[in-house]
């Protein structure tokens, strides 16, 4: 329980930014997916686009410290590197 009118308004800010960082998380975790079941698909240009958003949105969340930069630089590897190969 919060002691000052501070702290209470730190409260109410961290609860806010929680709630948006939670969302953009899933944001980016659902454009994740539809990529690779486009990889999954052997469907190449509808791929190719999406990982153009998929690498927008990674960017977006290291930028603003969703996520941690060097993450976002390996799932951009790692994404690339599945679209390169054929699906088994």
């Amino acid at each position: 329980m919060p002691n000052t009118k501070t702290a209470e308004k730190a409260n109410r800010q961290n609860t806010r930014r929680k709630i948006r960082n939670v969302k953009q998380k899933d944001i980016l975790k659902g454009s994740i997916k539809e990529y690779k079941k486009l990889v999954a698909g052997n469907q190449t240009e509808a791929a190719e686009k999406q990982l153009s958003t998929v690498f927008k949105k990674l960017d977006k969340a290291a930028k603003t410290n969703i996520i941690k930069k060097n993450k976002a630089s390996r799932l951009k590897s790692r994404l690339s590197k599945k679209a390169a190969t054929p699906a088994k």
